[in-house]
């Protein structure tokens, strides 16, 4: 069953979730250190293609108020290029307080600030594509 890849996009790092075959669950994949487009875009085909992803969410963060910002463009921008480099469907997803909500369940794990930083985007990936995917499951 094809599986949803979730994406947490940031300057310096992507974090990559992957669904279960099912599209039930999420669960981190790694957290991408961006050195270039052309290489980030490489490093996403080729998880595109192991895991036979029809679709990939890209966290969008709006203002709290909801309106797009200069990240949020950005991302909208990276969003329409991934899909037509990969020739997936991308739709982005609302990302507000995904890294907040990743760093609360991180510090109340007690991880040290060492061990939150290398696993926060991939985290904030994973609860992404969770928002997503229970939002899916309550739609039909």
């Amino acid at each position: 069953m094809p599986r949803l890849m979730g994406l947490d996009v940031g300057e310096k790092t992507i974090g990559i979730a992957i669904s279960d075959p099912f599209g039930i669950t999420a669960q981190g994949l790694e957290t991408l250190k961006r050195y270039s487009k052309k290489a980030d875009l490489a490093r996403l085909r080729d998880l595109v293609d192991e895991y036979g992803v029809e679709k990939i969410i890209v966290g969008l963060p709006l203002n709290m108020d909801g309106t797009i910002g200069p990240a949020a463009s950005k991302i909208e921008q990276f969003s329409i290029e991934l899909g037509k480099k990969l020739g997936v469907p991308v739709q982005t997803w609302d990302e507000r307080l995904s890294t907040a909500a990743a760093e609360r369940a991180l510090l109340q794990a007690d991880l040290s600030r060492g061990k939150r930083k290398k696993i926060i985007d991939k985290l904030a990936a994973v609860l992404i594509l969770e928002s997503y995917l229970r939002r899916q499951q309550n739609n039909k």
